[in-house]
């Protein structure tokens, strides 16, 4: 995939509940890119009604979670670093257009953070 930034597929909604949400009445605010000065996005503005929302999803979908096998939390674990990986070039060229970042440090940040995914999936299993 090409290093630079694609906005389609592009999430710019909430994710509460296992869905993608607009937050409660619809505001946004632009995300522009600091070279450029052009708005690449306009992502959604959760306030203190997005957050509890957010909160009660989180404290229902604990309770399954927490009955999951150890070996099911690392499976889920080592998917989502697979994701992040397979997804490095796209995720860093987000993270170059919405922060100025260098692309080369982007894709350091984004090996670092599925690092952290995936040291947590084998712990998950110990």
């Amino acid at each position: 995939m090409s290093s630079s930034f694609d906005p389609t597929g592009l999430h710019t909604e909430l994710f509460i509940d296992g869905a993608w949400q607009n937050a409660a009445g619809g505001a946004t605010f632009p995300v522009e890119n600091p070279a450029t000065h052009e708005i690449i996005a306009h992502v959604a503005d959760g306030g203190s009604e997005d957050a509890a929302r957010a909160i009660e999803a989180a404290g229902r979908a604990q309770t399954e979670w927490a009955k999951s096998t150890p070996r099911a939390r690392a499976d889920i674990l080592r998917r989502a670093f697979e994701l992040v990986i397979a997804n490095t070039d796209r995720l860093a060229a987000i993270m170059t257009a919405e922060m100025g970042k260098p692309l080369a440090e982007a894709k350091g940040e984004v090996a670092y953070g599925a690092e952290m995914l995936r040291w947590f999936s084998e712990e998950a299993v110990r």
